[in-house]
């Protein structure tokens, strides 16, 4: 009996770091730890056959596109996860909703392009800590994000890392449903300024990571929502562009009398412009910097670079139209033949136009035609007396001066009332 127990024990030995049952394929098992290790096996899905006293998760370096509510079905006594470089694309509705007592899950280095927003949704909320850093693939991930952050029901998270997204932008109210959170890793992305709203709802924050972004200066509602956060958070800035122009002098006070606990405020230097780069902003004033009211260089060199501009923009406003006059000159010049044939027409039939007219008013105002217009009246009224009418008219016709030449018109012309005479 006493060597049976002796050949348990040695077994129980020799299977402890690597549990002779029950192990996936490809996969290390640690009994002690209760401990489930794959990686770099090239899986396609998570292994179906992990043991149900797993308590650890580590899966890295395979090709595992999707994680669905299937996928974790069977361990409910998994309490850390780690699902590092997958290639993960998609977290299905309610992945984790059976793990009741998950409380980590690292998901960093992926691809998410599709969350759902229920993806994270596990009741009781026992997760405290999500790590998707360098995993949110594009805006609409981010966007995705956000919903499952908002309908997760992750009221007891306390550390959540976004580092390493390319994130330009923090939609307002985005950690909202966190009360809990204590720990915000968003460096080494893009972001520029931080809005109205972004950190709103986080009560208990202990650490806020901003560092190596794209900020140029923190005013107005970046300042703001810094000052909202109050002096528990400790706030980390370095590693940021910041540019020492007049634009910064208000994060400057802010730095030398603000409350807020700037962990690495004397590591906060200016990038540019070249006489103050590598400067400590704490050093810099309003005299140092040049925007004091009594001394105004900055605004003068302002005027003179807008008028500049302005002086620019009319040079190129007469190139233009230089340019435009050009080639309506070489137009004119190409089609000058024809334009010289379109005057003189032109001309011409003015000039026929013209001549009628002088002449139809040289026979209007003739006083002559005043004894032709009596005689022809006469005659159209009483045509039976036609011979009298003749003989009238040639007596009247005689008393005419000798030098007056008389033009006959057709009885069926329509004329003003009176005959035509024109001297020669």
């Amino acid at each position: 009996m006493h060597n049976l127990v002796i050949l348990v024990l040695f077994g129980a030995l020799l299977c402890a770091p690597h549990q002779c049952l029950e192990c996936p394929s490809g996969c290390q098992c640690f009994a002690g730890t209760r401990t489930v290790k794959c990686v770099s096996k090239d899986l396609r899905a998570i292994p179906q056959d992990i043991p149900g006293y797993t308590r650890n998760v580590i899966i890295t370096g395979h090709n595992i596109f999707r994680i669905g509510s299937e996928t974790f079905q069977e361990l409910k006594n998994v309490t850390n996860i780690i699902l590092s470089n997958n290639r993960i694309t998609e977290v299905a509705s309610h992945s984790f909703s059976t793990l009741s007592y998950l409380r980590s899950l690292d998901m960093s280095c992926n691809h998410l392009t599709l969350i759902h927003p229920e993806a994270l949704n596990i009741p009781g909320s026992p997760l405290k800590e999500l790590n998707l850093s360098r995993s949110l693939y594009n805006y609409t991930s981010l966007t995705d994000l956000t919903t499952a952050l908002r309908w997760g029901g992750l009221g007891g998270l306390l550390s959540l890392d976004l580092s390493g997204n390319c994130l330009v932008f923090l939609p307002p109210g985005m950690f909202s449903h966190l009360p809990s959170l204590q720990h915000l890793f968003l460096g080494n992305n893009s972001l520029a300024s931080v809005y109205n709203g972004t950190f709103f709802g986080l009560r208990r924050l202990e650490l806020l990571d901003l560092t190596r972004n794209s900020f140029r200066a923190f005013q107005g509602d970046a300042l703001g929502e810094l000052e909202r956060l109050g002096q528990a958070p400790r706030i980390l800035l370095s590693h940021n562009p910041y540019v020492c122009t007049c634009e910064i002098q208000d994060f400057a006070v802010w730095l030398k009398n603000s409350q807020a606990q700037v962990g690495d405020a004397e590591a906060l230097t200016c990038t540019s412009p070249w006489e103050f780069q590598d400067r400590p902003l704490r050093e810099l004033g309003v005299q140092v910097i040049g925007c004091h009211a009594t001394s105004p260089p900055l605004v003068g060199i302002r005027d003179e670079v807008g008028n500049l501009s302005l002086q620019t923009s009319y040079v190129l406003l007469g190139l233009v139209l230089g340019f435009v006059g050009m080639v309506f000159l070489f137009v004119l010049y190409l089609n000058r033949q024809g334009i010289k044939k379109w005057v003189v027409e032109t001309r011409d039939a003015c000039h026929e136009v013209l001549e009628g007219y002088h002449h139809r008013y040289e026979i209007d105002t003739d006083p002559r035609r005043e004894y032709l217009s009596k005689d022809v009246r006469v005659e159209q009224k009483s045509p039976t007396n036609s011979r009298f009418g003749q003989a009238h008219s040639d007596n009247r016709l005689s008393q005419l001066p000798t030098d007056t030449c008389l033009v006959q018109i057709p009885s069926d012309t329509q004329l003003k009332p009176g005959s035509i005479s024109v001297d020669l």
